[in-house]
């Protein structure tokens, strides 16, 4: 067996050798050599996932990813403890921009942990718990932000347009998921249930893997499953592409927004409209 290791070694290692003497030109080139990795077995399928994912980062912006203005969940300077709780129980994020009665006027952010710390109620004042904010263009390149949360310890950023006004935010999470594929945690609405969730915005977030079927049950609508399951297969058929996050896609009359999304999948999509058989929730 020690013997059978021993000789495996130097293969592996010529094969790896040869093939990164080939040095590519350009990054298809790059692509074209690890997918010949993948298929010699010397690269397994995630590995290359998140090459390719960490490739695309690359070359994508804040823009593309960023949760959009409309869609943020925000606590405001003058809510009392009681409010806070209750937004923090509704959407289950841990961090929240602090708004001053616009989300035009970010002040800074809230960790939700930080409540853990409040006395009594009458004694609390939010601005007592605000954090600094980082503010971000849109088009700062992931990689770059990326990095730059690492090193300040930042897992939240509000993005600005080119006149300084409020496009979003973004969070590590979701430059991570542009790496390595959407990461679900103990928060997230589970995947085999709620499938549709209300948000409380008013509109509807959608699990790109709901059937179809499924989909126009809730919303009285006759989309056909003829072609594709998933209401995340209808947008890419309807589409012939992956569309981009906050790209709006209008199918039949129902206007679709993708919420999140990589180069390779849709994850959760927002429906603007009521469901016909009441509220998912």
């Amino acid at each position: 067996m020690d013997n059978q290791r021993t000789s495996n070694k130097p293969r592996f290692f010529e094969q790896l050798s040869s093939l990164l003497m080939r040095e590519p030109e350009d990054r298809e080139q790059l692509m074209q050599l690890l997918h010949s990795a993948h298929q010699r077995k010397l690269v397994d399928a995630d590995a290359l996932g998140i090459i390719e994912g960490a490739l695309a980062a690359s070359e994508m912006s804040v823009r593309d990813v960023m949760v959009p203005r409309p869609l943020m969940e925000v606590v405001d300077i003058n809510d009392s403890l009681a409010e806070v709780i209750a937004r923090v129980n509704t959407t289950a994020h841990s961090r929240f921009p602090v708004i001053n009665g616009s989300s035009d006027n970010v002040l800074g952010i809230l960790l939700a942990k930080d409540l853990l710390r409040v006395g009594r109620e009458e004694a609390f004042a939010l601005r007592d718990w605000v954090r600094p904010v980082v503010f971000i263009p849109e088009f700062k390149r992931l990689d770059v932000l990326l990095r730059e949360f690492r090193v300040s310890r930042n897992h939240m950023a509000i993005v600005i347009d080119e006149y300084a006004g409020i496009a979003g935010l973004i969070t590590i999470e979701d430059v991570l998921e542009q790496i390595v594929g959407e990461i679900e945690d103990e928060y997230d609405f589970d995947e085999a249930d709620d499938n549709i969730q209300r948000d409380p915005n008013g509109r509807y977030r959608v699990k790109a893997h709901t059937e179809v079927a499924d989909f126009n049950s809730a919303f009285g609508t006759c989309f056909s499953d003829e072609k594709c399951n998933t209401v995340g297969g209808l947008v890419l058929n309807h589409l012939g592409r992956v569309p981009q996050v906050n790209e709006t896609i209008v199918i039949e009359g129902v206007s679709f927004l993708v919420l999140r999304a990589d180069s390779r999948r849709i994850y959760t999509l927002v429906v603007a409209g009521e469901p016909v058989t009441g509220d998912p929730e």
